[in-house]
């Protein structure tokens, strides 16, 4: 049985905050939007595939020290369904992306403890449509499986960076050190719990901090493009053709990865290379 917390805006209305918050901030999020049950079930089902990924080459993909990055498929994710059919998240991807909006990407992060500062950095150069239009056309949402404290290592980001053209940065991605004071002073570290979720411009710019806990902090990502947005490339996403068709209709018109008789272990594809250094 879904456990999801419903007081969200119908789909069709337009969530005019969160579409405020992303093109002010970057980021934005809904406080209790799953119940902390579904989240238990999150995380088992976060732990059962990092151990899989870890136990095989190329499946988990280092995003710094103890900082581990893991693709999955949706039916690895027992409450994939009740993730992008949440009232919130179909009614930000629309109003954001447009009616037509595609599910490219599922996986976590998981930083352990001893997880390293990370340099400051975007997930990907900035596409023409943003940068000539100032369009966002890619969202990341993140759901924790704990409940964040500050010795964790707590996502930490710059509000407004999104619109940082970033022709000097390293890959598109990697300010220079000589911006990182700016960032500093805008930086907003996050801390949320159980059942929240959030919806940010993966453009922002941001960093992991350093987990000195004792304990794991997982963050499970669900990327979604506008069409044409072109980050699909990037990803191995697929479902089988059984899996496809116990899909409601409203899902499936949102999932554009291929169909197959059997799923294939995902192997990661590489490492982003500022982000292994996990340093200033």
């Amino acid at each position: 049985m879904s456990d999801v917390r419903s007081a969200p805006p119908a789909p069709t209305e337009v969530p005019v905050e969160a579409l405020g918050d992303l093109y002010r901030d970057g980021i934005t999020a809904r406080r209790g939007a799953f119940g902390v049950d579904w989240v238990r079930r999150m995380a088992e089902d976060v732990e059962a595939a990092f151990q899989e990924a870890r136990a095989r080459p190329d499946g988990a993909v280092g995003r710094g020290p103890q900082r581990w990055y893991v693709e999955i498929h949706p039916e690895q994710l027992r409450g994939f369904v009740d993730l992008v059919t949440h009232p919130w998240v179909v009614a930000v991807c629309r109003a954001v992306l447009g009616p037509r909006y595609e599910i490219v990407e599922l996986g976590f992060d998981i930083p352990f403890p001893g997880a390293a500062m990370q340099p400051w950095h975007r997930d990907f150069p900035m596409p023409p449509d943003t940068r000539d239009q100032r369009r966002l056309t890619s969202l990341a949402f993140n759901l924790t499986t704990v409940d964040t404290v500050e010795e964790m290592g707590p996502f930490e980001i710059a509000p407004g960076t999104q619109w940082d053209e970033g022709d000097d940065f390293d890959h598109g991605m990697f300010p220079p050190k000589e911006r990182y004071p700016r960032y500093a002073a805008r930086a907003v570290r996050k801390f949320p719990r159980r059942g929240d979720i959030s919806a940010r411009s993966a453009l922002t710019v941001h960093r992991g901090t350093p987990n000195v806990s004792t304990r794991a902090r997982p963050v499970l990502v669900l990327g979604v493009d506008a069409p044409g947005a072109g980050n699909a490339a990037h990803h191995d996403m697929a479902v089988t053709r059984g899996y496809r068709d116990s899909l409601p209709a409203s899902v499936r018109a949102h999932l554009p990865c291929p169909v197959v008789d059997a799923l294939t272990p995902i192997r990661q594809k590489h490492t982003i290379e500022g982000l292994v250094m996990g340093a200033e």
